[in-house]
């Protein structure tokens, strides 16, 4: 019995695509296979109605070309074969024909169909090589990064971080939490550029903070060694051509006091929630903004620490510019604080991957730019004990 057209196409799909990268986005077999003979139909018809059905064949000859930019080198070679028998076999059997002119446009469709193949085999072999970089970049910039949620005496951390991975591999944005004698510190960063340089400059960054949350008891010397470390990086990368980079950032320090304290670095303003208010500490620390880290040399002020409320109970929210700058496909930028009205009596877990997924919906699906979001939440002054498993109760996340 014949199968149904259904099964063969499955079939077709496991034989042409087996061995294939699955990491490279390609069509079905079965969608290849409908394409080029709904093609050929359509230059059949017009052939048959214009009276000339072997000229227009010719046309059939650009098919690998697409096929070559869309599809595996199987399916490329699919579509060229079946080309080479639409094409060939009415000149060949067609009365009368020039046997030169046959000749030629033989070798010119097994030409243009042997090129095709090693086209798409070239592309391919490319874009799989370009995967496994962004796969091997975004491996390494997760490594130095911690996994969230982060539980110290003072906050509970939780978040979210979505590398882009485009063309230019991955982003630089950057976060630690790490819970010193002068109580929990928190930073956020976003290296300017993307690749693995900016990747360098990131490892700089969160290295020297790593180190220096626990020696140095201010936060203004804290922030004055990962200036340092900047510096330190662009001073080691210069000689081997690449570009200087800066860090936008935000350094945060919580302790046991009703207030924390925070120094902004050309970054995206964090947000407190507190009950039903949404407060922008920009307000507090305008005056006090300086500039990213890297580039403390082009200006005379010092960098200054801003104080500002965060109650127990209250959330403090940190961004970097891949949300803030967010864009919708008519261009307005996503309404961050408007979003936030609404988020103001949630887990920190939830707050964080709610802005991401309305993020998304905003931008209808288009990821412009890395994406880190930390909610700080304010824990009550008492140790809290994991479970016998290791797993934090549930209250514990609130």
């Amino acid at each position: 019995m014949f199968r149904p057209l259904h099964a063969v196409l499955a079939s077709m799909d496991r034989l042409t695509d087996r061995g294939e990268s699955a990491s490279i986005p390609t069509p079905p077999t079965r969608t290849v296979i409908r394409a080029m003979v709904a093609a050929t139909a359509v230059v059949v018809a017009v052939g048959l109605l214009t009276g000339n059905p072997v000229f227009l064949l010719g046309l059939l000859v650009f098919l690998p070309a697409f096929a070559a930019a869309l599809c595996t080198p199987r399916q490329t070679a699919l579509v060229s074969a079946w080309v080479s028998a639409v094409v060939l076999v009415p000149v060949v059997l067609q009365p009368g024909g020039e046997r030169i002119d046959d000749a030629v446009l033989a070798l010119l469709v097994v030409a243009f169909d042997a090129m095709a193949v090693y086209g798409s085999r070239v592309r391919i072999t490319r874009e799989e090589e370009l995967v496994r970089l962004r796969s091997s970049a975004a491996a390494m910039q997760r490594q130095i990064l911690r996994p969230l949620p982060v539980l110290t005496d003072d906050v509970l951390v939780d978040g979210v971080y979505e590398p882009v991975q485009q063309d230019e591999l991955v982003g630089g944005d950057i976060y630690e939490v790490a819970a010193t004698p002068w109580g929990t510190r928190v930073l956020i960063g976003d290296v300017q550029g993307k690749g693995l340089a900016a990747i360098g400059a990131a490892i700089a960054v969160v290295g020297a903070f790593r180190e220096a949350a626990h020696r140095e008891a201010t936060l203004t010397a804290l922030v004055d060694a990962l200036e340092a470390a900047v510096v330190r990086h662009n001073d080691y990368s210069r000689p081997r051509g690449e570009p200087e980079r800066f860090v936008s950032a935000l350094v945060v320090g919580v302790d046991k006091g009703a207030e924390a304290q925070i120094v902004v670095c050309g970054h995206p303003p964090p947000y407190v929630l507190h009950g039903e208010a949404v407060t922008t500490v920009t307000a507090v620390a305008t005056q006090q903004e300086h500039v990213p880290l890297g580039l403390e040399s082009l200006v005379d002020e010092p960098r200054m620490v801003t104080w500002f409320g965060f109650p127990v109970g209250s959330t403090l929210l940190l961004c970097t510019d891949g949300l803030t700058e967010a864009r919708a496909p008519g261009g307005g930028f996503y309404p961050l604080e408007a979003r936030l009205g609404g988020c103001t009596d949630i887990t920190a877990s939830r707050l964080t991957r709610s802005l991401v997924a309305d993020m998304r919906d905003f931008t209808a699906g288009t990821q412009q730019d890395d994406v880190a979001v930390l909610a700080v939440r304010r824990s009550p002054h008492q140790p809290l004990e994991l479970h016998s498993d290791g797993v934090l109760p549930a209250d514990a996340l609130r």
